[in-house]
This record gives C-alpha cells, structure tokens and sequence, in this order.
C-alpha cells in the first residue's frame, strides 16, 4: 500500500461496504461512516455511530483503523467546538434587557 484516503462513505460505496463486511464476517455499516482506501480499493471503515470497525482480513490494517479512529475523534472534537461557537454566538445576539 503506497496511498491511503481516508473520506466519508457515499452512497456509491455500499456495494464495497458490503463486500468488505462479508471478508470480514461483519455487518456493513449503517448510517455515517469513515472509510480508508489503498491505490483506490476499499480496506477499512469505521462506522460514526454504533458498530465496529471493518477491515480486509487479507491487508494488514490496524494501523489504518487506527488512523480512522483518530479521524472520527477528530471530527467529534470539531463538531463539538462549532456547537460551543454557535452557543456563544447566539448569547451574544440575544437582546440586551430593557433598562427601566
């Protein structure tokens, strides 16, 4: 493996899903999920919700589910600072109390 891509799945890629999960004896995700890709095939993904990982048995991947890991976590971490941004923002904009 010379290149590895890590994205979001689309819906073009559930038939690799589900070819990847039947390799490793797993469900294919449903919902979100991350996926990695070596010189353009399919060899992990990680749903973002509930489930496991999925990896070719064939390939040597753990480093690369750990890659996707790191990804989601990073993901996490900056949808939960965009709600923290929007929260502080919407405080800002609130209308000052009438002074009496």
């Amino acid at each position: 493996m010379t290149h590895i891509t890590v994205r979001s799945a689309v819906a073009s890629d559930l038939s690799e899903l589900a070819r990847l999960a039947a390799l490793d004896s797993a469900t294919p995700p449903r919902g979100p999920a991350l996926i990695a890709e070596a010189d353009s095939r399919l060899i992990a993904a990680l749903p973002l919700g509930s489930g496991r990982p999925i990896a070719d048995p064939f390939e040597p991947t753990a480093e690369i589910v750990a890659l996707l890991q790191l990804r989601a976590q990073q993901l996490r971490e900056s949808s939960a600072k965009r709600r923290g941004l929007g929260e502080r923002m919407r405080s800002l904009l609130r209308p000052a109390p009438a002074i009496r």
